[in-house]
């Protein structure tokens, strides 16, 4: 092949000017299509977010078109009738397979207390969330924290506590002390190779309800937006916490004006979803309300870019067949990123045993695995191949 130089010498300058518009031109060309590329990422509310955490953002929007991550609460602590079991879950017991999203709580740690308010241990709490991360699986942590008016739990819904931390509130310093504490933990959440763990962050759930000291009438719509905005300007731009997906949900609600009511912006949240337990309500009813919810979610998710999911459930589980002939049924219809089933406490004080996904031998696990099976069904063997944070 004819050398640079001779080539050069030959043609002269026209040919090396040649050369360089080459050159400009591809160079432009791979910025044009790398560029092109980086669009097709979106940003959650977190502009400085982390890496994995963009992308998660992005690839749980993706993933719900294809089907619906099954999560529960508190899968890897505990079960019917058994404690910190390594490697144990009621939901493997049954299936064979982890849930694709694992549910923790972090009520009593702003009070230093070295368990949560389920008794918990925090410590604990870092590595299981650890494992279920190097899964593939995806975290989720809500906060059921004391009122920091009365000193009571969060179930004490003292008027006036809202306002009470709000800046220039006489409890405000009180709340950011306990946002620090907060802070902490989240940092202490890293994976193997040192980056921090993606989690999406869920306080002050069920805001709609009466029951919990944020919710409801306890506070006006203004003082909650702006609770929730400086909640989340605090962990981002002061404690420069950048691995928090940030969850705004309801409890049952009755139409888009209600579930809006509270929303403190597009540009402070990522994920929206409602809690809804069925108690004692038929079947039919139960499919009836959530199918109507669900419906209008996805349709606020699809105009402000959000993603859906039903960030707590609870369903008829002295139902056989339930899980596919009432809940899949409904979730068939909807596109939606994930469920999360609440915990499985165990045997309460009185004796009754309080569950909410089956456990071995419970009388609709074989159903469970039918739902388990179905293709619009993700678990963690079906996340771990998506790669959710690559």
């Amino acid at each position: 092949m004819e050398s640079y130089q001779s080539f050069y010498k030959k043609t002269g300058r026209a040919a090396m000017k040649c050369t360089k518009r080459y050159e400009i031109f591809v160079t432009g060309m791979i910025l044009f299509i790398s560029s092109g590329v980086a669009s097709q990422q979106e940003m959650p509310s977190d502009k400085s977010a982390t890496k994995e955490t963009i992308n998660l953002y992005n690839n749980l929007k993706k993933l719900k078109t294809k089907g619906v991550m099954f999560g529960h609460q508190d899968d890897l602590a505990y079960g019917m009738g058994w404690k910190y079991e390594e490697g144990r879950s009621d939901i493997k017991d049954v299936t064979g397979d982890y849930p694709a999203v694992y549910g923790w709580e972090l009520g009593r740690l702003e009070i230093d207390n070295p368990v949560n308010l389920d008794s918990v241990p925090f410590d604990k709490m870092k590595s299981l969330i650890k494992k279920g991360y190097e899964r593939g699986g995806v975290i989720t942590i809500s906060w059921h924290l004391n009122n920091p008016l009365t000193g009571k739990t969060a179930w004490n819904p003292a008027e006036g506590t809202v306002a009470s931390i709000l800046p220039g509130g006489s409890k405000h310093d009180l709340y950011k002390s306990w946002l620090d504490k907060l802070a902490s933990f989240m940092n202490e959440l890293k994976g193997s190779k040192g980056e921090f763990i993606p989690v999406i962050f869920r306080p002050f759930h069920e805001l709609n309800g009466n029951w919990f000291w944020w919710g409801g009438k306890n506070c006006t719509p203004d003082e909650f937006k702006k609770l929730w905005q400086f909640t989340v300007s605090y962990l981002r731009d002061e404690k420069k916490i950048h691995h928090l997906l940030y969850a705004y949900n309801t409890d049952r609600y009755s139409s888009r004006e209600e579930y809006l009511e509270k929303y403190p912006g597009d540009e402070w949240v990522d994920v929206i979803g409602f809690d809804i337990y069925q108690r004692n309500s038929p079947n039919e009813k139960f499919i009836a309300d959530i199918d109507k919810m669900l419906s209008t979610l996805e349709n606020i998710a699809g105009e402000k870019n959000k993603i859906p999911a039903l960030t707590e459930f609870g369903g008829n589980l002295a139902d056989s067949n339930w899980w596919t002939g009432t809940f899949l049924k409904v979730l068939s219809e909807h596109k939606i990123s994930y469920v999360l089933g609440w915990r499985n406490a165990g045997m309460k004080p009185g004796g009754q045993p309080e569950y909410y996904v089956p456990y071995k031998g419970q009388v609709t696990a074989a159903d469970f695995v039918r739902f388990y099976k179905a293709d619009k069904t993700f678990f963690q063997k079906d996340v771990s191949k998506e790669k959710l944070y690559q």
